[in-house]
């Protein structure tokens, strides 16, 4: 009967991974909608080093909608966030479509407690919103019984989060509707299509982000001249670009187009008024450093990218990984972390031709990277659910199981 079909506490669990846009998404045509001015196109992430779980519990027992993260108690009440949770009870009514309620899977008007977890630390500059929010949705989608196209659902919480929400490589359609309903994301091509492909994150020392994404892409849509001809004409080219190299699996040219994107980002910022800084010298040195590896290569073997902060994200394939990680390590040598250097999946070893080092470490810089991160082999998977009860952040009592 429908008493029965009313469980006691119902409850979902889900990964996410982090993405990394190649062509970047700077700049908003709707605030409250988070619609882009451009397209932009990513790589998802592996999970192993890098992912957001989320549980979500519904309960007739719950006094009120609660929400933790890493084991503390935050704002519930964030817009965002409602926005994504009032998407998906709308799915799950309009599912439902007025059938007999003994089919429901959960009472809509039950309140749940929500509690996420980052394994890695969010102060290592790397973007947690999109995996936090494409999280949040796939845990909720799940426990209200919601299928289909979700990621429009992500992109309310964090316009990135969109992209978390497939594996492999991903476009975020700009989309031509006010409302929003064609702004999503779609795979350009699944994770196993190009293993080689390699990431590595280059954490910056002693960074705090002086301007947010939020309040500096405002400025930037403003003020920046750059920014619109870049989103007009620059952008829709990149992106047909970006996907047949991706299609091709030719690194050159995506390497190449890579960088010069992620170039022209800074330079809108640089272009925004008051001007816009997310660069630091060190990342400076990580670029010349990048430019001088390939020169003497006589191609191009790594690239990197940055979003709105210091920290490198460089892409490379597989045959490259350890000799660019060894230069790294001569270029900055680690202050006093030598052994925790490389964090992740081990990098081997390799030995450097003389000629090499002379080539492309110039001046050593002490302690300015604080660690590498190899996040795991190539592109990863989307979100993914967890069914192991063990592995719920929330007990059978709807709390926490661990508090940081």
């Amino acid at each position: 009967g429908a008493m029965a079909a009313e469980r006691a506490l119902a409850m979902a669990t889900c990964t996410a991974p982090v993405n990394i846009a190649v062509i970047k998404y700077w700049g908003k045509r709707d605030n409250d909608l988070i619609l882009p001015i451009n397209s932009s196109l990513s790589v998802t992430l592996h999970q192993d080093q890098l992912k957001t779980t989320t549980t979500a519990a519904a309960s007739r027992d719950f006094a009120e909608d609660r929400l933790w993260l890493n084991g503390e108690e935050a704002d519930v009440g964030q817009p965002r966030l409602q926005a994504c949770l009032r998407e998906v009870r709308r799915l799950a009514r309009k599912r439902r479509g007025g059938g007999t309620e003994d089919a429901a899977p959960l009472n809509l008007s039950y309140k749940i407690h929500i509690a996420t977890e980052n394994n890695f630390p969010t102060a290592a500059g790397l973007a947690s919103s999109a995996a936090g929010y494409a999280c949040l949705v796939s845990a909720l989608a799940r426990l209200y019984g919601v299928e289909g196209e979700l990621s429009e659902v992500a992109r309310r919480g964090s316009g990135s989060a969109c992209r978390s929400m497939l594996g492999g490589f991903v476009q975020w359609q700009r989309g031509e509707r006010p409302d929003g309903r064609d702004s999503v994301a779609q795979q350009v091509a699944p994770e196993t299509h190009w293993p080689e492909l390699r990431v590595l994150v280059l954490v910056v020392s002693g960074e705090k982000k002086q301007v947010g994404s939020t309040a500096g892409m405002q400025t930037s849509v403003a003020t920046s001249p750059l920014l619109k001809h870049r989103a007009e004409v620059v952008v829709p080219e990149r992106m047909a670009l970006m996907a047949q190299h991706i299609r091709e699996r030719d690194f050159e040219a995506f390497g190449q187009l890579t960088m010069r994107d992620s170039n022209q980002f800074h330079a809108t910022c640089l272009d925004t008024f008051p001007p816009i800084f997310y660069l630091t010298d060190v990342s400076r040195l990580i670029i010349a450093l990048a430019h001088r590896f390939n020169a003497h290569h006589g191609r191009t073997k790594v690239a990197y990218t940055f979003d709105a902060g210091p920290n490198a994200v460089i892409f490379t394939l597989a045959d490259t990984v350890a000799q660019f990680v060894e230069v790294v390590r001569r270029s900055f040598p680690p202050a006093t972390n030598g052994d925790q250097f490389v964090r992740g999946l081990p990098v081997g070893s390799a030995s450097l031709p003389e000629e090499l080092v002379a080539a492309v470490v110039t001046e050593p810089v002490p302690g300015a990277v604080r660690h590498f991160r190899h996040p795991g082999g190539g592109p990863g998977p989307g979100p993914q659910p967890v069914d192991d009860p063990s592995q719920h952040l929330l007990g059978a009592d709807g709390l926490p199981r661990r508090c940081a």
